[in-house]
């Protein structure tokens, strides 16, 4: 059965009482521990917490790329444990887009070309005009000819998000999109992903480490232990306060 669109909902994405137990036996560790989370659509939230608070765990179950052990995930109105594994592969290719810390860009082929490939290999036809409006979008409407060694590590980063978002997915999860990048183009990446948001309306979850980073969201989710330590909304008027008051929040979190 092919996934097909419905409405959109009015949440990008539901958790409820998620809870993720990774090993068995005496072997068990609770990367999430009874988490219930929603996120609005045209929202841009980053999820931020020490090592092992269950950032990446979570990300990869909001975009059913891995099981709850326990709990209900709802995914652009789908809740998930009603599909099958070939239907989430389906639900993922239709309205998901990822965006990780390595550009993963194939070096012999263009730019154009890189952002194409993965609707291909799904057998889903995107035209020309598709691939030349995601690199617009992206501020590389002139660099769609040119290989990822011609590019900087931010253009780079660039169209890898144009691949994200070639097929207008519901939903855009990025895991550390700046962690490879220089402070410079890093800042360059982030202020391309909030204009998407602002602009194009795409709902946005991002994990982090970097007050930065963070300090474009809407919303921070703070992880502590699996569990939700704190939700702060952000005052999109006061970026930069908005970092200090990050980086304070993390130390303390850490201490």
């Amino acid at each position: 059965m092919t996934t097909t669109r419905q409405a959109p909902a009015r949440d990008a994405v539901e958790l409820h009482g998620v809870r993720k137990v990774h090993g068995t036996g005496g072997h068990q560790v609770t990367a999430l521990d009874g988490v219930s989370l929603t996120f609005p659509r045209g929202t841009f939230t980053a999820i931020m917490g020490p090592s092992g608070s269950g950032k990446s765990t979570l990300l990869q179950c909001a975009a059913g790329l891995e099981q709850p052990t326990e709990g209900r995930i709802v995914l652009a109105g789908v809740d998930i444990a009603t599909r099958n594994e070939r239907q989430r592969t389906e639900l993922r290719r239709d309205h998901v887009g990822f965006v990780f810390q390595a550009f993963n860009l194939v070096e012999s082929l263009t730019a154009a070309q890189n952002v194409e490939l993965p609707s291909r290999f799904a057998g889903r036809k995107v035209s020309r005009e598709q691939v030349a409006g995601a690199l617009d979008a992206v501020g590389l409407a002139d660099r769609a000819g040119h290989r990822p060694s011609q590019l900087s590590g931010g253009q780079q980063q660039r169209v890898a998000l144009a691949r994200a978002l070639v097929t207008r997915p519901d939903v855009l999860f990025a895991d550390e999109p700046t962690g490879a990048l220089d402070t410079h183009t890093s800042r360059e990446v982030l202020r391309m992903m909030r204009m998407l948001v602002d602009r194009e309306g795409q709902s946005t979850l991002m994990v982090t480490h970097d007050p930065v980073a963070a300090s474009v969201a809407d919303v921070v989710v703070f992880l502590k232990d699996g569990r939700i330590a704190d939700h702060v909304p952000l005052d999109r008027t006061a970026v930069g306060d908005n970092a200090a008051a990050i980086a304070t929040h993390m130390a303390r979190m850490e201490a």
